[in-house]
């Protein structure tokens, strides 16, 4: 069972809030986190993204980088630009996109439950994209992006998120790229209490975003345990920084692909190739989207096609029956030759956010296909995840983002 607990924040005083919020670190290229930060005192980017404080060619992973991001953050916790809770509280964090609320509770999730699985993950991560975070948290000594979660909703944590939504909320802004953000605390004894009576009884919680982020607060915690042998498991160091969204709650976008070449194979040819995988239906000059699971919208040589998944391609197997890996299993890979989608240069993707228009526009500059996916459903991901298996590259994009800076967990207090 889950051990989500509350937390005493170090969060932005609430004029700042708006300013100080940033997107998550790796939304950003070295260049654009450099120019979005130029001329702001503010922004949590700053932090997150430290190298953006030195001249354009030093090293990003020098120790003075991650020490400019540790002298940043504690001097705006000495100005008093971020406040202190008196006593550990869960927060009650709502987004809201295009009139489309999406509610989660802001605490604390237990490095033993990832590592005995009750936490869960459905993707692999890379070492050298741990080490830049480790050495963030562990010189800042502070968790400062959260972890985005997902679990089984419950009636009584609901319960409690309706009860503090009653009350007016601690922050309450539009960001620049028009995301309402707001957020309530839930302090009172009575429904702390039963907030983490209601995750107690969660059997799973799941990693949808942020394994990198979460993969590294874990190794920071365990290098801090081999250094206090005598640790109680209630240290702080012991939690990572996290946002639980029930299942009801998420929006899932396409996670869609661009491929740069046919393989050889003449525009005809490869339409022939595909029908020879799918079921083909000719759609025009109009945008195709796929409008449920088991069709793939295909765009090339100016014609949206639809293809939909024979009932023979499917296995009963929560990674291979996803549409991502039907597609990458009998076209991609024994077509086009792309045979590991990670690190193959002729493929590419394209988050759901950016829209059909976007493929279409990559077909006509860089780009030989474009093909449009259904979103990835969550209890898929659940699926794939109690299986102990791993989901294919970029089958889930999350919209949207959580913020950094609004919430920082203190490794020592």
């Amino acid at each position: 069972m889950a051990d989500i607990i509350p937390f005493k924040a170090y969060r932005p005083r609430p004029d700042l809030a708006d300013k100080i919020a940033a997107l998550p670190y790796d939304v950003y290229s070295r260049e654009e986190a450099r120019e979005k930060v130029k001329g702001d005192n503010y922004t949590f980017l700053r932090i997150d993204r430290p190298e953006t404080q030195f001249p354009e060619d030093y090293d990003m992973y020098a120790p003075e980088v991650y020490e400019k991001a540790a002298e940043l953050l504690n001097r705006m916790i000495k100005d008093g630009e971020f406040i202190v809770e008196d006593k550990p509280a869960y927060y009650v964090y709502e987004l809201v996109m295009d009139k489309r609320a999406q509610t989660g509770i802001v605490a604390c999730a237990s490095v033993d439950d990832y590592e005995n699985a009750v936490i869960k993950k459905h993707e692999n991560t890379r070492a050298e994209k741990e080490a830049d975070r480790i050495r963030h948290v562990d010189t800042c000594n502070a968790q400062t992006g959260p972890i985005f979660l997902a679990y089984r909703g419950r009636a009584d944590i609901q319960e409690q998120v309706e009860k503090a939504k009653k009350k007016a909320p601690v922050y309450d802004f539009t960001a620049d790229d028009g995301i309402i953000h707001r957020v309530w605390l839930i302090d009172d004894d009575e429904s702390v209490n039963a907030v983490r009576e209601g995750f107690s009884k969660v059997e799973s919680v799941y990693i949808a975003d942020g394994h990198h982020r979460c993969a590294s607060a874990v190794r920071v915690s365990m290098k801090r345990r081999e250094s206090n042998p005598g640790y109680t498991g209630k240290e702080a160091f012991n939690y990572f920084l996290s946002v639980l969204f029930p299942d009801d709650q998420l929006y899932i976008m396409d996670y869609n692909r661009v491929v740069k070449s046919l393989n050889g194979y003449e525009k005809d040819e490869f339409l022939q190739k595909v029908k020879e995988i799918f079921d083909v239906e000719k759609i025009g000059a109009v945008q195709y989207r796929p409008a449920k699971k088991g069709e793939i919208g295909m765009y090339i040589g100016d014609v949206w096609y639809k293809l939909t998944v024979k009932k023979d391609m499917l296995k009963n197997d929560p990674v291979k029956d996803l549409d991502v890996a039907v597609l990458q299993e009998h076209l991609l890979e024994p077509a086009l030759g792309i045979l590991d989608p990670k690190s193959d240069t002729r493929i590419d993707f394209v988050g759901g956010i950016r829209g059909l228009g976007e493929l279409e526009r990559r077909v006509h500059t860089d780009c030989a296909v474009a093909f449009a996916m259904y979103p990835t459903d969550i209890h898929e991901l659940f699926a794939v995840s109690d299986a102990g298996k791993l989901m294919p590259p970029k089958s889930t994009w999350f919209e949207p983002k959580l913020r950094s800076g609004l919430f920082i967990h203190s490794l020592e207090d």
